[in-house]
């Protein structure tokens, strides 16, 4: 039979870990609704500007702005990729960290070998928010930009429009022909699942994603069969509103992105509380049938000992 000692040892183990965990859990949850609620706030705004560039892509301007060209490859040349990897800088999130990681592993290595079936080479650059997936790619052989250090911790719009001039000036230097964020978005409470967006050149289908149909029907509702007119130019409007709007989707990456780490922590550390729960349920049960069997046996002792006492007189 176990002592009773080491089962209440235990015990206060599993407390102490049970204690823990839901600490963890309620700071994840504080955390993650501080995210959605900033994100939610400012997405009105960045909503109304991707309408306001729909509307000037779909006017019969027909500007060939950069950021909304695909540049074309022939066979032989390189296509220059850069890849944002959002993951955390923190453990104890479950599969969240090695989700998104696998997620960006696969789709690198399958864009290169799309590309070598197409006569093309790939020149790939990698840069990742969040030190364990950071460490994660190095060990499996990829190359990481060291000097790119951003957490993803606490996300704001300034950190979000330092990437973005990061992401342009890759762009405009030709060091990338592409740029993709792969991170992890939140579709419900208990669903998360690992996205790739391109960002530049701008991609035209999440642009419109982005815009809620009563959003669009409102912006031109005033007049709707006449032209907007731009100052002082459509092109000079939609230059500074591809740099806003490049601001305000990779600031809700980054916010997504926290968000989500925040919420598999939150479900991990449940999960987590819930088993401690389980385990002390288990040990309280062997903890009084230890203590049940050390009475039986103490009574057994004192009526052995009374009938050996009686048996000698």
């Amino acid at each position: 039979m176990e002592q009773l000692n080491d089962i209440r040892k235990r015990i206060r183990s599993v407390t102490d870990i049970q204690q823990m965990t839901r600490a963890m859990q309620l700071i994840s949850a504080v955390k993650m609704r501080n995210a959605r609620t900033q994100l939610e706030r400012a997405m009105p705004f960045f909503t109304r500007c991707a309408a306001t560039m729909i509307d000037i892509e779909n006017s019969e301007t027909r500007l060939q702005d950069r950021f909304f060209t695909l540049r074309q490859k022939k066979e032989g040349e390189t296509w220059k990729i850069a890849y944002f990897v959002m993951t955390g800088d923190q453990g104890l999130a479950g599969a969240y960290n090695l989700n998104v990681i696998n997620t960006a592993e696969t789709y690198i290595r399958e864009k290169e070998r799309e590309n070598v079936e197409k006569g093309l080479s790939t020149e790939t650059r990698l840069y990742v928010c969040g030190t364990i997936g950071k460490d994660r790619l190095i060990r499996t052989g990829f190359e990481v930009d060291s000097d790119f250090n951003y957490p993803i911790a606490s996300p704001t719009y300034y950190r979000a429009r330092d990437i973005a001039d990061f992401v342009v000036d890759l762009f405009d230097s030709g060091k990338a022909d592409l740029v993709y964020f792969i991170y992890t978005r939140i579709f419900s409470a208990i669903s998360m699942h690992p996205m790739i967006t391109r960002v530049v050149p701008v991609n035209t289908v999440a642009l419109q994603q982005l815009v809620p149909p009563e959003e669009g029907a409102s912006y031109r509702a005033i007049n709707p069969d006449e032209p907007v007119e731009y100052f002082p130019d459509a092109g000079a409007v939609l230059d500074y509103l591809t740099d806003t709007y490049l601001n305000g989707m990779i600031y809700g990456i980054l916010a997504e992105a926290f968000a989500s780490e925040q919420t598999a922590r939150m479900m991990a550390m449940d999960n987590a509380t819930k088993s401690a729960k389980e385990m002390l349920d288990e040990l309280t049960l062997r903890s009084n049938q230890a203590r049940q069997a050390r009475i039986t046996s103490e009574l057994t002792e004192i009526v052995n000992g009374a009938n050996t006492i009686s048996e000698s007189d």
